[in-house]
């Protein structure tokens, strides 16, 4: 069993930076993908970033790519995602999950309680 604990979440201005940090209790995060995902209001939960285990491989989402970095630490059981030139759309909660790859894509299996990111314009 692992437990997520999202922090760093708060309000920042259009064009700003953020750093959300995930840190993993429980088991050893190198066993899994890791990833982040958001849900804004009225809306589904979507993909923003994914990191396999060894942090070789990373893919984002089109609406974040360029600006968003995501990373992990598996000595420290922490992800991080970096948030830069972040806009009004990126305003949500967002999520940590570790899960494990299928076809390139992270199937989440444990997920945080999440954190609320808003930008304001």
């Amino acid at each position: 069993q692992v437990q997520l604990v999202e922090s760093g979440g708060g309000l920042v201005q259009a064009g700003g930076s953020l750093r959300l940090s995930c840190a993993a209790s429980g088991r050893t995060l190198s066993s899994y993908a890791m990833g982040w995902f958001r849900q804004a209001p009225g809306k589904e939960r979507e993909f923003v970033a994914d990191i396999n285990g060894s942090g070789s491989s990373i893919h984002y989402a089109d609406s974040v790519k360029g600006r968003f970095s995501i990373s992990r630490d598996n000595a420290k059981n922490t992800v991080w995602l970096q948030m830069n030139s972040v806009k009004p759309e990126d305003t949500a909660v967002y999520y940590c999950a570790a899960g494990y790859l299928a076809a390139q894509k992270l199937i989440p299996v444990h997920w945080g309680q999440g954190t609320q990111v808003t930008v304001s314009s």
